[in-house]
């Protein structure tokens, strides 16, 4: 079995920031699925460091289009 922990931390630390940040987001909102998406890639790719996958996703969500979620 593999331990996912660092990739469900980093996801709920990076929507849980996101939130924060921009409180006109529902918590429920499609970019939730789309972060994870993005940081499942990343950790495929072998990047297995929270912190780092914390990061990757906060610049992720900040550049996405309006147009995508």
């Amino acid at each position: 079995m593999v331990n996912d922990v660092p990739l469900r931390t980093a996801v709920h630390a990076v929507w849980s920031l996101y939130l924060a940040r921009h409180r006109d987001v529902d918590a429920a909102d499609t970019r939730r699925c789309l972060l994870e998406r993005h940081l499942q890639g990343r950790w495929e790719a072998r990047v297995s460091d929270a912190e780092e996958l914390t990061g990757f996703g906060l610049a992720y969500l900040e550049r996405l289009p309006e147009d995508e979620w």
